[in-house]
């Protein structure tokens, strides 16, 4: 049960909140549409309900909010807009790393592309594939966790007849399996034809929550629609002859030379039109739309008849009737009803549902189930629940980071090419003799600001965040990325690593580089190589770490990379002038002092790494660091932090 109760977005500045007191209810094992003009008010509804905008109201998800739920992932499987996919990851890379951060296993992802109809196309590129494709990636996605609930905005928008009806019934199936689903339309006969229960909504307000049949009866109205040259004459022509025949017909003309006629068939009007010789380029039957209409929400009675229907054509009474549409039927284990026509793979049908408008005992429609062909629609199975589940822990966002990080290959070519320019830039400071040794090992001159692969590690800290805001593959499902503590820890250690990893190479690859140039000699231990090497590792991890808070304060890239210059270009001057004059005073015994405090004991031999630790932070471009690091790290506790923290 979904149970959404009075969502209000906040308002903007001389402007009504978008959503306004929404209040309605998802039924379990029914679909449940959300329909609405474009504007209305539908996406900021559901972003609402995921917590994903700030608002008032509260959604219940069997009773619980989300931020309640320890694993949304396997509660809600959400699907807004298109797959939020790096366009360079493929289809089974982004699954599975999709399936780390929800505590799966990897071959999940596998069952996921069969049961989608992906399997041939799993090693595909995201960016490369159709809208088909993109979809069908998207609610492999959705449900990887088993969700109970699946929530997803205009999940057929672009699509083909073929690709609606697969979707269609895979949602259906998921339903009849007990699950809640809600999905966003603006197609009322699309509602009409998939949803067991519309909840129409107008300028973010509720309108009406209605089971299919109320709603097909009170919105949807056949008409005929004809296209004609003197669209004028023929509706004079037409009301006149309705008028004389004292019968209720309305004409409504519509852009160019179309006409909707309501209360007629094609038969009269193409009389009407034979008699006074108007040219007829269309006609044709078809189901109208009355827009919203205000209605009670109904009690759930014996007219609601859960299936896919579709209003064709009005009944003596002036009732619409629902002709014979093809959507899966599932037995008590998740198989076929015996008899009707399935079991067998993905895209074979399983059964017709045929309902008779004229009911049988008190007038309640009849639903029969009859063998359906094997080219009516496709019909895919729903993927095996999951037995056993991972407990939670340190590993599942560490292991979903490193598959963010090593899934495309931007990573690998930054540190490929940050390790040739190192080399290079390394032998041609070394020509002219005057770059001292440890620059000339990590190849800094003196125009850059910063060594080529400590600004390396600054850009992938950078992308580490910055990817998420750009493509949000976890925002919808699980909460805003900033307030997931654990993943940031996952992300400062991983990109904390690949500093190091970076720092290492670069420094062995510009030796080796010297020696194979300038031979030998030149390559040597430079004195006080510890402390040197403690100092360069210092530097790429905390550029590592700048560009990824300020990517995370700011939910940009280009402010991490901001973040990492901004250090040798102003905070480094600013510290060198603070800094500038000789000291009056000294930090000798500091050690000692920290330990008469009583809360910090360790043994004395550990004193001189102290202090070379605080001689190195004590450097201008160590201090400039570790002070713009802490005025990151506070932005983010405040920008990010402070609101629901969530593991």
């Amino acid at each position: 049960m979904l149970q959404a109760i009075g969502l209000t977005s906040a308002p903007r500045r001389d402007c009504p909140p978008v959503v306004d007191d929404l209040t309605f209810e998802a039924p379990p094992g029914s679909v449940t549409a959300l329909l609405g003009a474009p504007g209305s008010g539908k996406t900021t509804a559901l972003r609402l309900m995921l917590e994903l905008q700030t608002g008032r109201g509260v959604t219940y998800f069997r009773g619980r909010p989300l931020h309640r739920i320890g694993h949304p992932a396997r509660e809600v499987g959400v699907l807004l807009g298109d797959v939020p996919g790096h366009p360079a990851r493929t289809a089974r890379g982004q699954l599975r790393m999709l399936c780390a951060a929800a505590g799966v296993p990897a071959s999940r992802a596998d069952e996921l592309l069969e049961v989608v109809g992906l399997a041939g196309l799993g090693d595909q590129r995201i960016g490369t594939l159709s809208a088909g494709m993109d979809r069908r990636l998207g609610l492999a996605s959705v449900l990887l966790g088993d969700p109970h609930t699946l929530v997803l905005d205009e999940p057929t928008k672009g699509l083909s007849p073929r690709e609606k009806s697969w979707l269609h019934g895979l949602l259906r199936a998921h339903a009849a399996e007990g699950g809640t689903v809600l999905h966003t339309t603006g197609d009322p006969k699309e509602a009409a034809r998939a949803a067991d229960r519309v909840v129409t909504i107008h300028r973010g307000r509720l309108v009406a929550d209605q089971a299919v049949s109320d709603f097909s009866r009170t919105r949807l109205r056949p008409r005929v629609a004809v296209r004609t040259p003197q669209a004028a004459r023929l509706a004079a022509v037409v009301s006149r002859e309705a008028r004389a025949a004292r019968r209720s017909v309305e004409v409504v003309a519509e852009d160019g030379s179309r006409l909707s006629v309501y209360g007629s068939s094609c038969a009269e009007v193409g009389d009407a039109a034979y008699r006074h010789g108007v040219p007829l380029h269309q006609l044709a039957d078809e189901t109208g739309d009355a827009g919203p209409v205000a209605v009670p929400a109904p009690g759930v009675g014996g007219a609601q008849v859960r299936g896919a229907v579709a209003v064709l054509d009005r009944g003596p009474a002036g009732v619409p009737v629902r002709d014979s549409v093809a959507v899966p039927v599932r037995g008590s284990g998740g198989g076929p009803i015996p008899g009707s026509g399935g079991g067998g793979p993905a895209g074979t049908p399983t059964a017709v549902h045929v309902l008779d408008p004229s009911g049988g005992p008190n007038g309640v429609p009849v639903r029969t189930v009859l063998p359906g062909p094997a080219s009516t629609v496709a019909i895919s199975q729903l993927p095996p629940p999951i037995s056993v589940r991972p407990a939670r822990g340190p590993l599942r966002p560490l292991r979903y980071e490193l598959r963010r990080l090593f899934g495309v290959r931007t990573a690998t070519l930054i540190l490929a090419s940050v390790l040739v320019v190192s080399a290079v830039l390394s032998v041609v400071l070394a020509r002219s003799g005057r770059t001292p040794l440890p620059d000339l090992l990590v190849a800094w001159p003196d125009l850059l600001p910063l060594p080529p692969a400590a600004f390396a590690a600054g850009l992938l800290g950078a992308l580490s965040f910055g990817d998420e805001f750009r493509y949000p593959a976890l925002a919808a499902g699980r909460g805003t990325i900033p307030r997931r503590i654990g993943l940031l820890v996952a992300k400062l250690t991983v990109s904390a690593g690949v500093a190091l990893l970076l720092a290492v190479l670069s420094v062995l690859v510009d030796a080796e580089a010297l020696h194979l140039v300038y031979g030998g000699d030149l390559v040597t231990v430079p004195a006080h190589a510890p402390q040197l090497a403690a100092s360069w590792a210092g530097l790429s991890v905390g550029c590592a770490w700048a560009g990824l808070l300020g990517a995370g304060v700011f939910r940009l890239t280009v402010a991490g990379v901001a973040a990492v210059l901004a250090v040798p270009v102003l905070v480094v001057p600013l510290v060198q002038e603070l800094l500038a004059g000789p000291a009056v005073r000294s930090i000798a015994g500091l050690p000692g002092r920290l330990r008469e405090l009583g809360w910090l004991q360790w043994p004395y031999a550990v004193d001189r790494w102290v202090m070379a630790v605080v001689r190195v932070v004590a450097q201008p471009v160590g201090l400039a660091l570790s002070l713009s690091l802490s005025i990151l790290i506070c932005a983010y506790v405040f920008t990010s932090l402070r609101g629901r923290a969530r593991w």
